[in-house]
């Protein structure tokens, strides 16, 4: 039986991630990176796809477990009939090679312990040749390598590495698994106390930046750091998710890979950045942005690679049997060669964002700015794919015509507030004409609603955010119509669907519904909010954090139906969302900033 979504924790040394469950398992971990293949595959699996389980031998899930602090050190208690055990893991900083520090730490009475460890690379297909020298363990298969480091005998039983052994109360027992690859010297083993201690104050000194004196401080103060989490150090890119394929229906088709870097949170991870003091994170994710999206502007793709890579052709693991048998287990991800126009305009407003903080801009990238805005104002009035990737016909989705008008109106902004250079004569003209076009084809005035698409019937959460960026100010009746049709038409339980699938003949082209989208829940609450509705909106955004796991992490989804989270884990665009929302609501009034022409934002 599989354990819930929600049953794993975190831990990451900002280059990869790992999920550990209640039952002490690591099931999940790419290495060396994000979107390497995975060594533990068992999350889409089963056991014969990889793990490493540390618990008693009596198995069972953990009592509690709880996060050290600010860190990403997690701590696993269970209370068994012998007595009391803890299992304290993380993935100290990266050295010369990557590490997983897994110490057993007796708490009370003489607790028996099992270790079973199973690598299989290549996302749970290879089995690698494994030596066993003077009580260590060393693994190879073609690129990949790794050593298990321990005081504990072991012994290999059917391809798989056990130990047993006894904690007595203050005993403490270390397992470190390194990684590198097989082409490369054998790394020095680490001390796994030292490195428990030098992940702690990694953490600890970098939370020491945190500024948010809201209602919500420590659940802004944990998403902050699953966002922190989730970076790639080397480039500042921030991947959507650490897992692939987790499903956003059951059983069903609805399952992407998410560990690549989407253009369309550049502006809301800013926003969350700098509004809660991570300048230098800010900046890093700023000049990822501008080096990924360096090139031809038609070029310009959705998503890209945690380096900038552009090609991530997308194919099917058709060994792994899917979570909770959902199919297809996928590699790569087809929607980054989709056009979708709104990514136009979420790379300029968020390069806005950045200038409006003062974050250090070149003439370079003033340049790139122009030669966006140009592709722009020669295409956006073509059909695309939408803010959600459809696979569908393309339509003309409202959202991504409002955030057209988003990157002409911050290029008029430069202009007149920074003093760059620009024809904002034209980008003025273009702007004001986008703005007539939506309000004249994706409003529907008997139901006082915008529409998903020109034309259409159904609604898209999305919709929620044209205040926020500005294309209507919060009291424009039109805003309000549109709040109550979204909310009216897309909740479940409280909790928004992005649009409704069926809706206009089946407009994302595949079978089936999904979970409630959280990210636009936290919208929901904010669009309350900007209407003047604070108590259901506050009521809104503590419904959410009910929906954390015990840690505080956020998947994609959830469903209301079985009460459980749902699709890939945990998600950036959820904790974005969240300390968005607690940043909002926590001030006397929604964030308004007067456009240059008139809206807010």
């Amino acid at each position: 039986m599989a354990l819930r979504i929600e049953d794993y924790g975190l831990l990451g040394d900002l280059h990869t991630a790992a999920l550990v469950g209640r039952d002490g398992s690591i099931d999940w971990l790419c290495l060396p990176r994000f979107d390497a293949p995975a060594c533990f595959a068992a999350l889409l699996g089963d056991e014969g796809n990889g793990f490493w389980r540390l618990a008693p031998a009596s198995g069972g899930l953990c009592t509690r477990r709880r996060y050290r602090g600010d860190s990403l050190i997690l701590e696993t208690d269970w209370e068994t009939p012998e007595g009391a055990v803890r299992v304290i893991d993380a993935m100290p900083p990266r050295g010369e090679a990557a590490d997983v520090v897994r110490v057993v730490e007796g708490i009370r009475g003489r607790v028996p312990m099992r270790m079973a460890l199973r690598l299989r690379f290549d996302h749970g297909r290879v089995v690698p040749w494994v030596r066993h020298r003077d009580g260590q363990l060393a693994a190879v298969a073609g690129p990949d390598a790794a050593w298990l480091h321990t005081p504990v005998a072991l012994r290999g039983e059917h391809f798989t590495t056990y130990a047993d052994f006894t904690v007595a109360a203050g005993d403490q027992v270390p397992f470190v698994l390194t990684y590198r690859p097989s082409h490369e010297p054998t790394p020095k083993p680490v001390d796994a106390h030292r490195a428990l201690a030098d992940t702690e104050s990694l953490w600890t000194s970098w939370m020491g930046r945190f500024r948010y004196d809201g209602r919500w401080p420590e659940a802004v103060r944990r998403s902050l750091v699953t966002l922190k989490a989730l970076t790639y150090a080397p480039t500042g890119g921030i991947v959507a998710a650490a897992t692939t394929s987790l499903p956003e229906q059951w059983g069903g088709p609805r399952n992407w890979d998410y560990r690549f870097c989407w253009l369309r949170d550049a502006t809301f991870t800013l926003q969350a950045l700098l509004g809660t003091g991570f300048v230098a994170e800010a900046k890093a994710w700023r000049e990822w942005l501008l080096r990924a999206v360096a090139g031809d502007p038609a070029d310009l793709q959705i998503m890209y690679g945690i380096d900038g890579t552009r090609r991530l052709p997308e194919y099917t693991l058709d060994w792994l049997a899917g979570y909770e048998h959902a199919t297809p287990v996928r590699e790569g991800n087809a929607a980054a060669g989709q056009f979708q126009l709104d990514v136009w305009g979420e790379v300029l407003d968020g390069l806005h964002e950045a200038r409006s903080a003062g974050l250090h801009a070149d003439d370079e990238a003033w340049d790139l700015q122009q030669a966006l805005l140009e592709y722009l104002e020669g295409h956006w009035a073509d059909p695309d794919n939408g803010l959600w990737e459809v696979r569908g016909d393309r339509r003309h989705f409202v959202h991504s015509k409002v955030m057209a008008w988003a990157g002409l109106d911050r290029a008029v902004q430069a202009v007149e507030r920074f003093g760059l250079p620009g024809p904002v004569d034209r980008w003025r003209t273009t702007r004001d004409r986008i703005h007539a076009d939506v309000c004249e084809r994706g409003y529907d005035a008997d139901r006082g609603t915008f529409t998903q698409f020109y034309g259409s019937r159904g609604l898209d959460a999305a919709l929620l955010l044209m205040p926020r960026v500005g294309f209507l100010p919060w009291d424009d009746p039109r805003v309000a119509g549109t709040v109550d049709a979204v909310r009216r038409e897309l909740c479940a339980d409280g909790f928004l669907l992005r649009y409704d699938p069926q809706a206009d003949g089946g407009v994302d082209g595949l079978p089936g519904r999904e979970g409630a989208f959280l990210t636009c829940t936290f919208w929901l609450a904010d669009a309350l909010f900007g209407i003047g509705r604070e108590r259901e909106a506050v009521e809104t955004f503590e419904k959410l954090l009910a929906l954390r796991n015990d840690l505080g992490l956020l998947s994609e989804e959830y469903d209301p139906a079985t009460g459980r989270q749902l699709g890939n884990t945990p998600q950036a665009f959820s904790h974005v969302g969240l300390v968005n929302a607690a940043r909002h609501l926590s001030s006397s009034r929604p964030a308004r900033e007067t456009t240059s022409n008139g809206g807010e934002h």
